[in-house]
């Protein structure tokens, strides 16, 4: 009993320094909407970008809940919203890592001593051309200090670039990667962090600097990875019923008939405000709203 009392101890010794920093959340069935929205009053000479940043966001994110605010100069003392809340993606059973292209945002589900946890963090994805592909993958390599062999593709693109870029600070790669059973696809860090929540990358998926240590110690090989394209998310909250609407460009469905399906899947249609609904699908703010009929 002392030995396994010990590994537990042990293990969450091990775990906590990741959780300590990242945006970690418990949950449960049938209670899908974490974290909260919250304000942020702009110091002199910040970014929009900069704040994101601070707040674990990606660039789309906080432009997508402020559409009013310059995002160079927002204006020292304005209040800035911060959309730190989400309804978790559809994905039944929610486990591993699910990757939701939408709204460029990672979460990553496991169970601390009997808890449901997830962890949500922001990312950069594929651009036109170079999209990201959706499906079922798994972890199949875990690199530190990852060397980038340049595919021909982006030699021919830039023919400066040498074969192979071994770590360090001019690696595109960042300090740590997840390799993914489609072989030419990572979950990685980057040289560059402005890239995050922007479709800069060949493919692969970026996390901030401070980011990718943290999943990639939560990690172990052969984890589920689904990547999946869901513009429009429904969730409750208690009684309270929320939906979520990311301006995906590379979606050409029906918002409104997707987002009565997916009400109708969840037996929520007669709860639900329709004008509420309407104003959701139209503003598209990534953020999850209520849309409950009272």
């Amino acid at each position: 009993m002392k030995i396994w009392t010990h590994i537990i101890a042990l293990s969450i010794i091990l775990i906590m320094p990741a959780l300590a920093f990242a945006g970690v959340y418990s949950y449960e069935d049938g209670n899908n909407v974490i974290g909260y929205v919250q304000t942020y009053e702009v110091k002199d000479h910040e970014s929009l970008i900069e704040i994101a940043r601070k707040f674990d966001l990606g660039y789309t994110e906080i432009i997508a809940a402020n559409p009013e605010l310059d995002p160079f100069i927002p204006g020292k003392g304005v209040s800035v919203e911060i959309p730190t809340s989400w309804i978790l993606p559809d994905v039944i059973p929610s486990e591993g890592i699910v990757i939701n292209l939408s709204e460029m945002r990672l979460f990553y589900f496991f169970n601390l001593l009997g808890s449901q946890l997830v962890m949500t963090l922001p990312i950069g994805i594929g651009d036109e051309g170079n999209d990201t592909p959706v499906g079922n993958f798994r972890v199949i390599e875990k690199i530190i200090n990852p060397s980038w062999y340049v595919p021909e593709s982006i030699r021919k693109e830039k023919p400066y670039l040498p074969k192979v870029v071994l770590p360090g600070p001019d690696n595109p790669l960042g300090s740590h990667a997840l390799r993914l059973s489609s072989g030419n696809i990572l979950i990685h860090g980057t040289n560059k962090p402005w890239g995050v929540g922007r479709k800069v990358s060949h493919g692969c998926i970026r996390l901030y600097p401070e980011d990718i240590p943290r999943l990639f110690q939560l990690v172990s090989n052969d984890t589920k990875v689904t990547i999946v394209r869901q513009p429009i998310k429904v969730g409750k909250k208690g009684s309270r019923v929320f939906i979520e609407v990311s301006n995906d460009p590379e979606v050409s469905r029906d918002y409104f008939h997707e987002a009565v399906e997916l009400l109708k899947k969840k037996n929520l249609v007669d709860v639900i405000s329709v004008e509420r609904l309407f104003k959701a699908l139209n503003d598209r703010t990534s953020i999850p709203l209520d849309i409950s009929k009272q």
